[in-house]
Order: structure tokens, then C-alpha cells, then sequence
């Protein structure tokens, strides 16, 4: 009796392990497997941040936490084959840290654009148009819907005192306009300083919620050309167009040891422009909190660095290298001819009168 009873409970036993590995078997089966996103880790994040960013990632509403390096695109899409023999033999194509320096020529914006498209990305464009200045919002913001990342999700986050002098702008679907007060200024310097201070704030209070991709820039350019997904990436600078071609002897850098943009005598990659930069969101955050932080240090000791947030800027990328650098075409000016090189021009700075404009004359 016994024995049988051993036996009947082992049968028991085997029964019920066969079912629970069934349920489990099939429970695998149906549900759809984990994917955590890939990461584009820069090279100067240590295990720490890493480690931090995966947690953040994860926890990321559904919107926002597609992978930034997923490069994965629909079948049956047509483009010309991309060669491995031909190219731009103009100019350089790649930085010494590998990453892709963008001229027309250097991608398929057919590609580029489906890629990024399929991410549904939210654009986040922060302008200041503070005094006299709110005479450009028309034509950035016309211009730009005309040229600017055409199909993605915009916001224009526009900063002014005075949202009663901007005319009505029509905009495109899936294309809208954020005004966010802020006060006057007696300095064009304290516009351009206080930039850092009401972006930094503003991101970390609204802009983080609603946007994936975030580009600071200067009001007082008109789009001419596609500006498309090509300048996506964690951190995208711009190539200063009055210094491509110079020595780093020449870079304007701040030079006085006193200053946190200090940066010394043959040091340099590249001079970055502060009038375009951009990038996913929380890497623009730590790039315009820095330059507001460093500024805010620099006040403290009675300093101002010899361009403001430019010089700041310029300080942290050489030491946190840009994932991408966008040629002069994504910034140039009316001021200056076009050479060679610049096979398309994509924004430009307008022709002005400083002494009119602002506040307390000035150029540059």
C-alpha cells in the first residue's frame, strides 16, 4: 500500500511540474520578447552615467524611448546604392574622433529622413526674440516650415517680451508655437547669457515632457534649404563658418586662465557656432545647463568669457567631442560669399544694422 501510495504521488507530482512548464512555455511563447533600447554612448561617459542613463531609458514614457541608434528602415524603400568608391574629395568627411562630419553629398536624405521618420521623433526648436528682434520670428518660422526637418513634429519654443508684435504664423500639421515670457534687456551680452538661464529652467520644467530632439538657435536666420534628419544625433555642432579652414592658433577661444572657458594654447578640434546646435534632449540639457552653470561661475569672479555661452560651449565639446558636426552649410551668413565647398546653403544670418537692433549696439 505504501509503494502505491508513492507512486500515485510522484505521478501527482510529475503531473503538476508538467503543467506549470507548459503554462510557462506557453506564457514565453505568446508574449513578446523584452527589447531594451541601444544606447549611443559617447566615449567620455563612465559606468556610472551609463548605468544611470540605462535606468532612464527604461523608465522613459513609450514616446521618447526608441533607441537613439536604431537605424532600421521599412522594406521596398528606393534609393541609389551608396558606393564605397566615390564621394566628396573637397572636403573631410569624418573627424579624427570617427564621427561624420555632414556636407550635402555625405548622405541620402531619402534614407536619412525614412530612418529618422520612422522613429516619430518630437523636435523641440528654442529662439530667443527679445526687444527689436521680434521682427525676424516671420521669416525664421515661415522659412522653416518650408525647410526645416518637413514631416517631423515641431515646436518653436519662442522667448519675448513682447508676443504682441509677432504676426499670426500659419504652420503645417503636426507644427506649433510655444511662447514663453521673458524680460527685456539692456545688453545684447545679458540676451545671450540669459539664453542658458531660461533654457536651462524651461527644459527642465516643460520642454523635457514634450519634445525627444532639442536645437538651440539664433532668430535672425532665414532657412534656404533642407535641414533634415541628417543633423540628428546625441550632440550636433556646427562648424563656425569664419574658422573651418583656420589654425587653432586662430580660434576666438577664451584665452584668460581666469575664465571657465578657458582653454589653452594648441588645444582644439574645431570652433563650434553657439547660433545652431542641437540633440536628443537630455544631452542638450547637460550641454545649455553647463553653459549656464560656467557662465553663472564667471559672474561670481567678475568675468565674462570673450563670447558668452560660445566660448563655454566650445570648451565643453572639446573635451565631450559632438556625435556629429555639421558643416557651415547649417549656418552661414548674408554677409559672406559662398565658396566652393558650400554646395547648398541651408540657414543664413541676416543683413542688419547691430547699432539698431540692439540694445547696446554691437556685432558679430
Amino acid at each position: 500500500m505504501l509503494r502505491n501510495a508513492s507512486k500515485t504521488h510522484v505521478l501527482i507530482t510529475s503531473v503538476f511540474l508538467f503543467i506549470v512548464i507548459f503554462i510557462i512555455y506557453f506564457y514565453m511563447k505568446a508574449s513578446p520578447p523584452l527589447r531594451l533600447p541601444v544606447l549611443d554612448f559617447g566615449p567620455n561617459e563612465d559606468a556610472d552615467f551609463i548605468n544611470e542613463k540605462i535606468i532612464k531609458t527604461q523608465d522613459c514614457p513609450k514616446q521618447s524611448a526608441w533607441s537613439i541608434g536604431d537605424l532600421t528602415m521599412k522594406h521596398g524603400l528606393e534609393y541609389a546604392q551608396p558606393s564605397t568608391q566615390k564621394g566628396r574629395t573637397d572636403v573631410n568627411a569624418v573627424t579624427n574622433w570617427n564621427a561624420p562630419l555632414v556636407w550635402e553629398g555625405t548622405f541620402d536624405p531619402v534614407v536619412m529622413d525614412e530612418i529618422y521618420m520612422k522613429m516619430n521623433p518630437r523636435i523641440a526648436v528654442v529662439v530667443f526674440a527679445v526687444g527689436k528682434y521680434t521682427r525676424f520670428v516671420k521669416g525664421f518660422v515661415e522659412s522653416g516650415e518650408k525647410h526645416f526637418l518637413v514631416g517631423f513634429k515641431v515646436t518653436y519654443y519662442i522667448f519675448t517680451d513682447d508676443k504682441e508684435s509677432v504676426p499670426k504664423l500659419d504652420l503645417g500639421k503636426n507644427r506649433n508655437i510655444s511662447f514663453l515670457p521673458v524680460p527685456s534687456a539692456k545688453r545684447w551680452q545679458e540676451v545671450v547669457l540669459g539664453r542658458m538661464k531660461w533654457a536651462t529652467l524651461t527644459i527642465d520644467k516643460q520642454i523635457r515632457n514634450e519634445a525627444d530632439y532639442l536645437f538651440m538657435m539664433d532668430i535672425d536666420s532665414v532657412f534656404h534649404n533642407r535641414f533634415g534628419a541628417e543633423s540628428l544625433s546625441r550632440l550636433s555642432a556646427v562648424l563656425h563658418r569664419g574658422y573651418y579652414k583656420a589654425p587653432r592658433e586662430e580660434f576666438p577661444y577664451e584665452r584668460r586662465s581666469q575664465s571657465k572657458a578657458y582653454i589653452p594654447a594648441g588645444a582644439g578640434d574645431y570652433y563650434y557656432t553657439a547660433a545652431v546646435w542641437g540633440g536628443y534632449l537630455e544631452d542638450m540639457y547637460k550641454l545649455v545647463k553647463y553653459c549656464y552653470e560656467q557662465s553663472e561661475e564667471d559672474a561670481k569672479n567678475n568675468i565674462e568669457a570673450v563670447w558668452q555661452e560660445e566660448s563655454h560651449l566650445n570648451k565643453y565639446l572639446l573635451y565631450n567631442k559632438p556625435t556629429k558636426v555639421l558643416s557651415p552649410e547649417y549656418l552661414w551668413s548674408d554677409y559672406d560669399q559662398v565658396p566652393s565647398d558650400i554646395k547648398v546653403v541651408r540657414i543664413s544670418q541676416l543683413i542688419k544694422n547691430y547699432a539698431e537692433v540692439r540694445p547696446n549696439g554691437g556685432h558679430r
